[in-house]
């Protein structure tokens, strides 16, 4: 009798959310867009993947592994930004349409002749190659298939590639290209290739295990997966690892959608419609965070953190958490699908049974306890860690230490909602050597990264979201700078470029400015590789002997300057 009361009440919750159920596709314009390259598209990143701290907002579209394919303005509009960056989206267009979206064409090589003409006028305006400016609606306007910039591979560590987007101008909220009919073929399942089982409290058990734990799979004729019987109690939940591949690549692309079902009825589902970027960060909510950081394997969890504030969920009964009673089964269905409705799925049949916890979560307990809801500071050995309200999403025990000059400032393994301040005592120092000092994280690789330095008179500080290892470093060592493709006194008259490379291997690059006959010079600065490079089409040249200064500064201050004669035909 028991069993079957239970079963009426859980039909009548999952009834009830399958009536409200928003897991239906919206609805966009599907022939207002092109396709912004002209050629087949073959996708190497699709929208809502899951990337480093934020979901990808757009989707990457293969370019045949060069640059320099003809990208294509999508519809007509008027480009509203222009935004030029070392790092992230390099150069990058913005187009407004009137149908209320605006399009994203970003890692360009290139930009179109007008377009060229006019974001060059303002950086030598402005004397900077990093440069963002919004043109008035009549300044450019773009037709439709019109041809606006050249692919490319710039800004972070990126091969050639576009990476193309879709927002609401209003909200600026990225939205899934693939429903407005963007067309990609795709006949591939997506893949599963890791359950992993949570007991939610310190009372629940997976196998008599009270730690998250991987639970295995086997193959099915069909290509479905079925997970070992497992035996359960309490409050649980699961998690999948899984990847989608397209037609035409290998590459291992993000999900459309993740479903849970117990005993047929649907409790949990994401979908990467849309989303702002203010919610990204909840990514670290979404994913198992703690297991990405030490085995670099995204888990996304069938279950909503208490302080996941996503939108990318349909309505969810309970948030996805299963309360497994003793003495009942239950069948989980987790399906894994793509926006072509490929799909596979796991079935994880359980048996309810309450039995003695044999493994249990023992948290390293410290002095220094963090109560989420409250400003913590905490202070050891002349270092000063800060935490603001709600820097943590849960409340937990610092492991917080300051030894030999090494400062332990717990493990990276926990996620921050924002940043913290982490201050030094440097009154023992003198002023000298306080000009090249600097605070710097300890990597995994034991390699250090300068992190930004606030210096007052007898303190450091910087504020960060890492967790892990700092320390105080000095910097006495100039950036380095040479010339490239040319030499000193060398006449140049046929080149169409000219190229430097500058590096430096302690605090690293803060800034750089180029000269010739006194006059500042646009530098593009490749990340990369470190080169430098001068279009000699910007200026036209009255006279043959050229004088060029280069002047590099690192993090610290110190300075590097190079000096070259170079001979050009009017």
């Amino acid at each position: 009798m028991r069993k079957i009361v239970y079963i009426l009440v859980v039909f009548y919750h999952f009834a009830a959310y399958a009536q409200g159920d928003i897991s239906v596709r919206p609805t966009y314009p599907s022939s207002y867009f092109d396709n912004p390259l002209d050629i087949p598209l073959v996708l190497s990143g699709t929208f809502g993947e899951l990337r480093s701290d934020h979901f990808h907002a757009g989707l990457d579209l293969k370019t045949q592994q060069k640059e320099g394919l003809n990208v294509i303005a999508a519809a007509a509009g008027y480009i509203s930004r222009i935004k030029i960056s070392h790092w992230g989206y390099g150069k990058a267009i913005y187009i407004t349409h009137p149908s209320g979206f605006t399009t994203v064409y970003a890692h360009l090589q290139k930009f179109n002749k007008r377009i060229e003409s006019y974001i060059k006028k303002q950086q030598y305006k402005k004397e900077s190659f990093e440069i963002q400016v919004f043109p008035s609606s009549k300044a450019l306007p773009i037709k439709k298939n019109e041809i606006i910039a050249l692919s490319g591979s710039t800004g972070g560590f990126v091969g050639p590639h576009l990476h193309f987007e879709i927002r609401d101008t209003k909200t600026e909220k990225p939205i899934n290209p693939m429903l407005f009919g963007i067309q990609v073929s795709d006949g591939k399942k997506p893949r599963i290739n890791t359950l992993i089982g949570y007991p939610l409290d310190k009372n629940s058990q997976i196998n008599s295990i009270g730690i998250p734990s991987q639970i295995s799979l086997i193959n099915s004729k069909n290509g479905e997966l079925q997970a070992k019987k497992i035996y359960a109690f309490g409050k649980i939940g699961f998690g999948i690892n899984a990847f989608d591949q397209l037609d035409g690549a290998y590459n291992k692309n993000g999900l459309y959608s993740l479903t849970m079902l117990v005993n047929g009825l649907k409790v949990h589902e994401f979908n990467a419609t849309t989303f702002s970027f203010s919610e990204s960060k909840y990514i670290n909510l979404l994913i198992d965070y703690e297991r990405f950081k030490k085995l670099k394997q995204r888990i996304q969890k069938c279950f909503i953190e208490p302080s996941n504030k996503l939108s990318l969920y349909s309505k969810s009964l309970n948030k996805g958490f299963l309360n497994i009673e003793d003495g009942l089964n239950y069948k989980v269905e987790i399906i894994a699908k793509d926006f072509k409705g490929n799909q596979q799925k796991v079935t994880i049949p359980i048996v309810g049974k309450k039995d003695t916890i044999l493994v249990s979560n023992n948290p390293k307990i410290t002095q220094f306890k963090i109560d989420k809801t409250l400003f913590n500071k905490f202070q050891q050995n002349g270092v000063t860690v800060a935490f603001p309200k709600y820097t943590f999403y849960n409340n937990f025990y610092l492991d917080f230490e300051v030894k030999d000059a090494l400062v332990k400032v717990h493990t990276p393994t926990i996620p921050l909602d924002k940043r913290y301040t982490l201050t030094f005592d440097v009154s023992g120092y003198s002023a000298e050597e306080k000009k090249q000092l600097y605070i710097a994280y300890i990597l995994d690789n034991g390699k250090s990264s300068y992190e930004n330095t606030v210096k007052k008179d007898f303190t450091f500080y910087t504020s960060t979201k890492k967790l892990g290892d700092f320390t105080l470093l000095s910097d006495t060592i100039n950036p380095k700078v040479r010339l490239q493709n040319f030499k000193d006194q060398q006449w140049l008259t046929h080149f169409k470029t000219l190229k430097l490379k500058i590096s430096d291997n302690e605090s690293g690059i803060k800034s750089y400015r180029g000269e010739i006959d006194g006059e500042w010079i646009l530098l593009e600065y490749n990340v990369k590789n470190g080169i430098l490079t001068y279009d000699f089409n910007d200026k036209i040249f009255t006279s043959a002997k050229h004088t060029l200064k280069v002047i590099v500064e690192d993090n610290v201050g110190n300075l590097s300057t190079l000096n070259a004669t170079f001979f050009r035909k009017k």
